[in-house]
């Protein structure tokens, strides 16, 4: 398979909320990118829409992150979910998430020069 992410990704097992128009289940994440999500399919899910809103909490804190996504792919009990917005302190606090995990804040600072590079080209 080709690999062609520019984004890195963080192992990150944790609850999360996704929501759908007036529809919402609970799920887990399983790794996350300043650009995305996976995330497990929760049982009974059959959206209506692409857009997914992504909400989660890091563990031992009152720190809550939010993130409006896009469906771009399911496999077997996986959903692929690509950011479409996140809000400035979403994206602070996912930027030292990934930072302590990566350890490479040169890299990171890269990646976070193309996330907004990619969703100001969108404006």
């Amino acid at each position: 398979m080709d690999e062609r992410r520019q984004f890195s990704r963080v192992l990150f097992a944790n609850k999360a909320l996704i929501r759908c128009q007036d529809k919402i289940w609970q799920t887990t994440l399983l790794d996350i990118s300043l650009n995305g999500a996976l995330i497990e399919r929760p049982k009974q899910f059959a959206p209506s829409c692409q857009q997914i809103h992504l909400s989660f909490s890091i563990a031992d804190s009152d720190i809550q992150l939010h993130m409006d996504t896009q469906l771009v792919h399911q496999q077997d009990n996986l959903l692929g979910l690509a950011c479409s917005h996140i809000d400035v302190e979403s994206i602070s606090h996912l930027r030292r998430l990934i930072e302590l995990n990566v350890g490479d804040p040169t890299l990171l600072d890269r990646e976070l020069a193309l996330f907004i590079d990619m969703h100001n080209q969108g404006k």
